[in-house]
């Protein structure tokens, strides 16, 4: 936390310095300003936390250092210093929202307590500050998402988390599922809300997605943002929203477009990621083998195309991914009917297959006999 001593006296100053229990209330960094322009543009570069201010200084005095700082909104807390215990000083400054006011010349106890209770009134607020901004963040990202899911939804929220406009960019990115993309975008969000330009949020879910809503003539700008500091790969897809009321539909057809691999990739892999990919992969097949695992669900999951899943997937274990699934489920159908009383057809509905004969053909070809023949010769 940062402290500001405003005086045009150095001697003021200096006793300050001397006086305050800066470690004891947390206090990093100690600034000086010796008038009211200075003052002023130290606290535009330093953004102190508490400052402390003579009333009478040359150029700008602090009544008037206090008025602009009440007229820029700040958070900070302000103590006056002054020589004059004068009702009319402390009215004004009360108007303008100063935190204290200590009378010259500054004495040792009366200083420390007028600190502690001012970086307690900051903190206290600061945590407010964090709690209600957080509250808008999630309300305002629930809201988003019921309007893409098609839900009621308060559009006039949304509408005052966006620049004014006619029309947004809507896009929608799809991130690699092992990776966590929330902290960036979430710091995205306050980037493109500070320079007036748009939103993003993450979706709710297991999904791994994030809606961004942008002004049109600003999306050069963002996607170049995007790929000089994002250093996950991730899946675009983008359209143009007319009014927000055409949140659900567009979303829903950048969602198709998404499953039918029609995107743009912000981020080329390299060989070290991309060899970590297809063992999560392999883990994958190997934990979900018993459901529909099909090269669609992996390219849409994996971020990889058909193709190169299958010629790389076959490349790393030796087979292709319907052989390797099938190894799978005939090694944990051994198991069964070895270790357990489960009836075959059981077993087959469990492994995935709804057809009681064809897993049994199938058994036999890879295994040399039946399962029923398996389970006998296993128990003779």
């Amino acid at each position: 936390m940062k402290v500001l001593i405003a005086d045009d006296e150095f001697n003021v100053r200096d006793v300050i310095r001397y006086i305050g229990k800066w470690d004891e209330h947390g206090i990093t960094e100690i600034l000086e300003a010796a008038n009211g322009n200075e003052a002023k543009k130290v606290i535009e570069k330093e953004q102190p936390e508490i400052i402390f201010t003579d009333i009478k200084m040359p150029g700008m005095s602090g009544l008037e250092l206090i008025e602009w700082l009440d007229s820029i909104s700040y958070e900070g807390k302000v103590i006056l210093i002054t020589g004059y215990d004068d009702y009319q000083f402390m009215r004004k400054a009360i108007q303008h929202n100063s935190f204290d006011y200590l009378l010259k010349p500054v004495e040792d106890e009366a200083f420390n307590n007028v600190l502690k209770k001012a970086v307690a009134a900051y903190d206290e607020e600061r945590k407010s500050r964090v709690y209600q901004e957080d509250a808008v963040k999630i309300r305002w990202s629930q809201t988003v998402l019921a309007a893409c899911l098609g839900e009621p939804a308060d559009l006039e929220l949304i509408a005052s988390n966006l620049p004014p406009s006619e029309r947004y960019d809507f896009t929608l990115l799809s991130f690699y599922q092992m990776h966590q993309p929330a902290p960036f975008i979430e710091k995205l969000a306050d980037e493109l809300v500070d320079q007036k330009i748009g939103n993003a949020v993450m979706l709710p879910g297991d999904s791994n997605q994030s809606v961004l809503i942008t002004l049109p003539e600003e999306w050069f700008l963002v996607e170049e943002r995007l790929s000089r500091e994002l250093d996950i790969p991730v899946r675009l897809v983008k359209g143009e929203l007319q009014s927000l009321q055409e949140i659900h539909e567009k979303y829903n057809d950048l969602q198709s477009e998404l499953e039918n691999q029609n995107y743009r990739s912000i981020q080329r892999l390299d060989e070290l990621e991309a060899k970590q990919r297809m063992n999560d992969i392999i883990s994958y097949v190997e934990t979900y083998y018993m459901e529909d695992v099909s090269l669609e669900r992996l390219a849409n999951r994996f971020f990889f195309s058909r193709e190169h899943i299958s010629r790389k997937f076959k490349q790393e274990t030796g087979m292709t991914l319907s052989k390797y699934i099938t190894k799978l489920r005939i090694d944990q159908a051994k198991r069964w009917l070895k270790e357990s009383d489960e009836s075959i057809f059981s077993i087959s509905t469990m492994l995935g297959y709804q057809d009681e004969k064809y897993f049994s053909k199938l058994f036999k070809k890879e295994v040399g006999i039946t399962p029923f023949e398996f389970r006998n010769g296993e128990k003779s």
